[in-house]
């Protein structure tokens, strides 16, 4: 069975993808930049990926080596899963256009959540034979004593199976979706909103820690009343499996709930302006529940409270706020007409909240 090669040994590559190619049995290859980072993972030969809450037994990921980009050997890598900062995709592009071979034909994977960073990477290598698929990530990780890795029990690596042109990867772990763009519309609407329900509602009853907002039981009652919704419309919508569509919710909640991760809703809630937008997370999901029949009320009470909400540190968000009255914001940001039942019923909480 040939090798995995991960390019970038960091939380999310170490922690992350590491873990579930060793716990797919894989033999893997590390990449970093980083010598000392490389070094000390060679002298080591194994760290230590724990769960946040002690959710499960840890993984000790080894059968490893590790190089810099001047040592580096990928001739029998099956894949590359590149899992580095989106500002240096360029980069490890011009380093994949001197280290790979011309006549083998290469399997690349995006592992960063920015813009379309397989069409960054795959412009940066030169004359090569490739296709370069994306995938999102899920998984919060951070580092532990050492070079260990403390991470949130995610299971898995989903990515885009149309780039890939045929090629599966051998790894159960790593799900390679046709009509990927559904997906992260389905990411958009059951995270991201869920996201925005837990912070700006959390911020309207003056909550400051994310995972307190989320275990508030009037907030968490909202949050799963929407999953609710959203899981019904994602399935009539995009056909997904109920099955399938409610784990995949059931992660998030899981994910948002557990303490022991550290966040704060002023994070979660930063730029207002950006989440209600037309298609966006709030605005977006809740037109789809609306036209699938499904309940909204939970996303326009969320849309309610992040049109007043007050980031003394956000210009950007308090520029418009001083520029743009309550409902100018549903019309010029969120795209809304005054007729439209979304509207109205954003604005009845909007003065039901200010009053």
């Amino acid at each position: 069975m040939k090798k995995i090669a991960v390019i970038g040994a960091g939380k999310t590559g170490r922690g992350f993808i590491g873990r579930l190619l060793k716990e797919a049995g894989r033999e893997i290859v590390f990449v970093d930049k980083n010598k000392e980072l490389v070094d000390k993972l060679n002298c080591e030969g194994s760290f230590n990926v724990s769960f946040f809450g002690g959710v499960r037994e840890n993984v000790v990921v080894d059968n490893y080596k590790a190089y810099t980009w001047e040592n580096a050997d990928l001739g029998d890598a099956e894949l590359i899963l590149v899992s580095v900062c989106g500002q240096n995709l360029k980069d490890v592009g011009a380093e994949l256009t001197k280290l790979l071979s011309a006549d083998k034909h290469y399997y690349i994977v995006t592992c960063e959540n920015a813009s379309h960073p397989s069409k960054t990477l795959r412009e940066a290598i030169i004359g090569k034979d490739i296709s370069v698929s994306e995938a999102t990530v899920f998984c919060t990780t951070i580092e532990s004593d050492g070079y260990n890795i403390n991470s949130e029990n995610y299971p898995y690596l989903q990515c885009d199976a149309d780039l890939l042109e045929g090629y599966i990867p051998d790894v159960p772990s790593i799900r390679a979706l046709g009509e990927f763009s559904n997906f992260l519309t389905r990411k958009l609407f059951t995270y991201n909103a869920a996201s925005c329900v837990i912070a700006y509602l959390g911020a309207l009853k003056g909550f400051t820690d994310y995972a307190q907002a989320a275990n508030d039981p009037e907030i968490l009652e909202l949050l799963d009343k929407n999953y609710a919704a959203t899981n019904k419309a994602m399935c009539k919508k995009f056909g997904y499996e109920e099955e399938d569509q409610r784990e995949f919710a059931a992660l998030s909640r899981t994910k948002f709930t557990n303490r022991t991760i550290i966040d704060t809703v002023a994070r979660n809630a930063r730029e207002p302006h950006r989440k209600l937008g037309a298609d966006e997370r709030i605005i977006g999901a809740a037109k789809l529940l609306h036209e699938c029949g499904e309940d909204a009320s939970v996303l326009e009470m969320t849309a309610a409270a992040a049109v007043i909400y007050t980031d003394p540190s956000d210009s950007a968000w308090s520029k418009i706020k001083e520029e743009k009255s309550n409902d100018q914001i549903l019309k010029d940001i969120c795209g809304l007409s005054e007729d439209s039942v979304i509207y109205k019923n954003i604005m009845g909480y909007v003065k039901e909240y200010t009053k």
